[in-house]
């Protein structure tokens, strides 16, 4: 087991350039290397070479394949990316009952982004029965797990009143936290909120602050208001 843990270290240090230089080649052949020998997050980083097309050429059939090893060990990673897969048809059919299907798992392992995928699906009644109670409840866990996502989503609920009464003050308290931690979505969000004075007081300077900050990030609708 040390030999391959030792292996798969040295080639998550090639994929990060962690005390040597970044070689993606490299450390995806030390990756196969030491999933050969079951190592579990060598499976993870394998399949993400080959999600991304780092060192290896793209294929995201494989990926999914290596992601559904890990995923059925019970491990959050792989079953928030085969949930992912799944959310948004990438190599298989889309289909939302199995997103939510490993949305679900992923969550009941702590994991963070896939409550907010969850809460979403949920929000929305896709693959699963519309219950806002529900997202909203993914979306706080989420954010008190320090999701930047979570943050900004449960900052929308508190703006539209999904599952819980409008409060705007609230709305802006969390879509400015999650500005500031660079989220683009909430960046554009506080840029309305500072340019309508919704919640906060009218800031015409502070708006097109936002605006640039989400525009820079690659917000459509941000670079359109500029």
């Amino acid at each position: 087991q040390n030999t391959s843990d030792s292996i798969f270290l040295l080639g998550y240090f090639n994929c990060y350039g962690i005390g040597s230089t970044k070689d993606n080649e490299e450390a995806f052949s030390l990756f196969i290397n030491a999933l050969e020998q079951d190592h579990i997050l060598a499976q993870y980083f394998a399949g993400k070479c080959y999600e991304f097309g780092k060192g290896i050429i793209k294929n995201e059939k494989l990926a999914f394949e290596y992601y559904e090893k890990v995923a059925n060990k019970n491990y959050a990673v792989g079953q928030f990316k085969l949930g992912w897969f799944y959310d948004n048809g990438i190599s298989v059919k889309k289909d939302l009952k199995m997103a939510v299907y490993w949305y679900e798992k992923a969550v009941n392992n702590g994991h963070l982004i896939s409550m907010c995928n969850l809460g979403n699906l949920y929000r929305n009644g896709n693959g699963v029965e519309k219950d806002d109670k529900k997202a909203i409840e993914l979306f706080k866990i989420s954010a008190e797990g320090g999701y930047l996502g979570g943050i900004m989503m449960l900052g929308y609920c508190y703006d539209f009143g999904i599952g819980i009464n409008i409060d705007e003050q609230k709305a802006v308290e969390l879509y400015q936290k999650a500005a500031n931690l660079g989220h683009n979505k909430a960046q554009y969000n506080l840029a309305s909120k500072y340019k309508y004075g919704r919640g906060i007081e009218k800031d015409l300077d502070k708006a097109i602050y936002w605006y640039e900050q989400s525009a820079k990030q690659g917000h459509q609708k941000a670079q359109n208001k500029l």
